[in-house]
């Protein structure tokens, strides 16, 4: 917002149960694309799936692929003090934390507690783009898929009818369909925040700083 680039983020789980586990984390910003994969102790080709991937970056993308959620978290943490600075980016996501709940950025804190991991986002602008997309006509459709057909009407790399689908893709070891998924879903809200700061006065963004008071 201003002089700030919007950074996507979004989340895979394997569930929503109390035994879910974060299987992706994925970041977009103006360059391309971050994803980092937890294959929960399977093998997957990290260099195979950026070729696979590349055609659909908007850059250049590097997929990241660890064992275990823990270790996601930790690359997370990395990749945010590396490549995000808070004088250049805000962080935004599609209903990753909203006034009244959210999923992405609530789980994330969760399994940084379990993991006993720093919050991987200090002194990071956030806006979400569900706060602003009422500020369009989109036919009632208020879901991400929805409102960027209806905005956008641009064709994903997308391909699952539903976020469903992950959770599968997840347990089958479906690596590429999996962060396809996420790759779509990053681009997809990059892309939103973008068109938002053409048409969406400055006062609807609901900027807020995401570090924690007791850092």
């Amino acid at each position: 917002m201003g002089n700030l680039d919007p950074v996507a983020f979004d989340i895979e789980t394997s569930g929503l149960g109390e035994e879910a586990v974060i299987t992706v984390a994925g970041i977009a910003h103006e360059l391309g694309e971050v994803i980092i994969l937890n294959t929960a102790g399977r093998e997957a080709n990290s260099s195979h799936l950026e070729q696979t991937l590349l055609e659909e970056s908007v850059g250049s993308i590097e997929v990241i692929v660890t064992r275990e959620e823990e270790g996601l978290l930790e690359i997370l943490t990395t990749v945010s003090h590396n490549r995000l600075d808070d004088d250049k980016h805000y962080l935004t996501a599609y209903n990753g934390e909203t006034w009244n709940g959210g999923f992405d950025l609530p789980f994330v804190r969760t399994a940084c507690i379990s993991h006993d991991i720093d919050w991987p986002f200090p002194n990071l602008a956030y806006a979400d783009v569900f706060e602003f997309v009422d500020r369009f006509d989109t036919n009632d459709k208020n879901d991400l898929v929805g409102v960027y057909d209806e905005l956008v009407q641009d064709e994903s790399c997308d391909p699952f009818d539903d976020s469903k689908a992950a959770v599968d893709a997840f347990e089958g070891a479906e690596w590429e369909s999996l962060l396809l998924h996420n790759l779509a879903d990053i681009q997809r809200t990059r892309e939103l925040a973008v068109l938002a700061e053409s048409y969406v006065p400055r006062s609807d963004f609901k900027m807020k700083n995401l570090n924690p008071p007791g850092r």
